[in-house]
């Protein structure tokens, strides 16, 4: 397979599982316009100044510490014709985007630490370029956005992607990488990437968004930017304290190798990001949080050990202690996020997955039916005559029957399968891998385990008898997801209609009268 044909399959792979949300009204209008051979100044001026609100934050940008310009601008076409017409189209689209994806915190992701993170890492980014004398109109918006990708897979998966982001400690990139290959088959560079190529963004920002953690990747052309946005990345997530020791250390030895910087001027370029993110973090409307200088957190530092004239056997033990707590929080976290995928998508009495999960899984083994070529089987199946049980001995106890049987079931299907309850008493397996023949025996196999359930009621025992219809699904079928579940109903049906207590397998196009 070529490149261009795994490249090709990724999109599509992505495409199938990612909700890529839309790009904002304005931004569509910024993008089209400069895009035509024959727009002008006039074009864009007259975009960014039909918003009041955007055109003052377009100009106090302009006049910030950040491009130091010589004099005051006081109009968005005296702004074009000094910082240039790409420059502007890219700080406007900067605070359209960022405006346009704010969401509320909640105890999984912290939108107002993500955007603090991408403001400071595109000031970073402006000022490292500035420093080593790299042109780049592209900058600042390659800056700020090439971590959207976090984002998206926040929005798609939820607290799915939140586990991941609970158990990285790490704000390097490379532990979340990892990460997230392994639980979805793409990282956030794939995503964010795709995402901007989606939208209509530059080649130059798709690419550098795309290799911002793997700089070694990158087209010759694009790897001075992408060194640039990894050295920038490492120099916001210092400026919000995490990890701050180890990130310097990098960041130094970064600088060094990629732009022969000295330590010293890369520790005064760092104060620099931190004074000059304040201010634009404040024009973004962006709350900055407990960021400082680095110079500044050093002197904190001397001043707090030299107040607590700690001895070294005392600060090794504060250590230990301290490592200690946070090994319990982290497990604390991993099992909170635990039992809220549990509440989420599992059924409450039975603890098998609910309906939403049912159809969500059936959607994605379907694509993935179809994209590799193999097979699946779909089976659904209900208990016989559980009206009676619920009029016989309450519904309480025909709970337990369902628990029972639940517990049965879960026991008897393999780790790939995925088990719900479809709705009261109708219960639904998706088989990966799985042809007309192994549907089959699976679906006797479990019939017999069901048989062999018992739910005893005052001594009295209960036995139940299920019907079930199953259907084959092959990378060559063209009918729904609604269309499968049917057939498998149909089976069902049949089996019900022919006395119950069996299985019927039948094809996707067989009718029932």
């Amino acid at each position: 397979m070529t490149t261009d044909q795994r490249s090709e399959e990724l999109d599509l792979f992505i495409e199938q599982q990612v909700n890529l949300p839309s790009p904002p009204a304005i931004a569509v209008k910024i993008l089209n316009t400069v895009q035509k051979s024959d727009f002008s100044l006039a074009d864009l001026e007259r975009i960014i100044s039909a918003d009041p609100a955007l055109t003052g934050k377009m100009l106090r940008i302009a006049n910030s510490a950040m491009y130091r310009l010589p004099n005051e601008v006081g109009n968005i076409g005296r702004a074009l014709t000094i910082l240039g017409t790409n420059l502007i189209k890219n700080i406007a689209l900067s605070f359209v985007i960022a405006g346009d994806l704010r969401g509320n915190n909640n105890e999984v992701f912290d939108f107002d630490y993500f955007w603090r993170r991408s403001v400071t890492a595109a000031v970073a980014a402006e000022l490292v370029s500035t420093h080593i004398g790299h042109r780049d109109d592209d900058i600042f918006v390659a800056g700020l956005l090439q971590d959207i990708g976090i984002l998206v897979l926040y929005l798609t998966h939820g607290r799915k992607y939140g586990e991941i982001l609970g158990r990285c400690v790490s704000d390097s990139g490379t532990g979340l990488r990892h990460m997230e290959k392994g639980m979805f088959g793409y990282d956030h560079q794939q995503v964010g990437a795709k995402l901007l190529a989606t939208w209509g963004l530059p080649l130059a920002i798709t690419i550098s968004t795309g290799r911002h953690h793997t700089p070694e990747l990158a087209p010759e052309e694009q790897r001075r930017t992408v060194m640039v946005l990894e050295v920038a990345n490492l120099l916001s997530a210092i400026c919000h304290g995490r990890e701050t020791s180890d990130n310097v250390v990098e960041m130094q030895d970064k600088m060094h190798l990629y732009f022969t910087i000295d330590g010293g001027t890369s520790l005064r370029l760092l104060d620099d990001v931190a004074a000059k993110s304040l201010e634009i973090l404040k024009i973004f409307e962006i709350d900055p949080g407990h960021m400082k200088p680095y110079s500044q957190l050093l002197q904190e530092a001397n001043e707090e050990l030299g107040r607590l004239n700690f001895s070294y056997e005392q600060l090794v033990l504060a250590l230990k202690e301290a490592k200690e707590k946070s090994e319990r929080f982290a497990e604390e976290l991993r099992q909170a996020n635990r039992r809220l995928e549990q509440m989420a998508f599992r059924d409450g009495l039975t603890n098998l997955y609910n309906h939403r999960f049912f159809q969500e899984s059936l959607n994605k083994e379907m694509a993935r039916t179809r994209r590799y070529g193999h097979t699946m089987s779909l089976l659904m199946f209900d208990i016989d005559f559980f009206k009676d049980v619920n009029d016989t001995h309450g519904h309480p106890v025909g709970d337990q029957v369902l628990g029972n049987l639940a517990a049965a079931i879960a026991a008897a299907v393999r780790p790939n399968d995925i088990v719900a309850r479809y709705g009261g008493e109708e219960f639904a397996v998706i088989l990966p891998e799985t042809d007309r023949i192994g549907l089959r025996v699976f679906a006797e196999r479990l019939r017999r385990c069901a048989a062999a359930v018992t739910t005893f009621n005052n001594e009295k025992a209960i036995n139940i008898t299920i019907s079930a219809g199953g259907v084959q699904y092959t990378s060559g079928d063209t009918i729904s997801q609604q269309e499968l579940i049917e057939a498998a109903d149909r089976g069902l049906y049949l089996s019900k209609k022919n006395g119950r207590n069996r299985v019927t397998i039948i094809a996707l196009d067989e009718k029932v009268s």
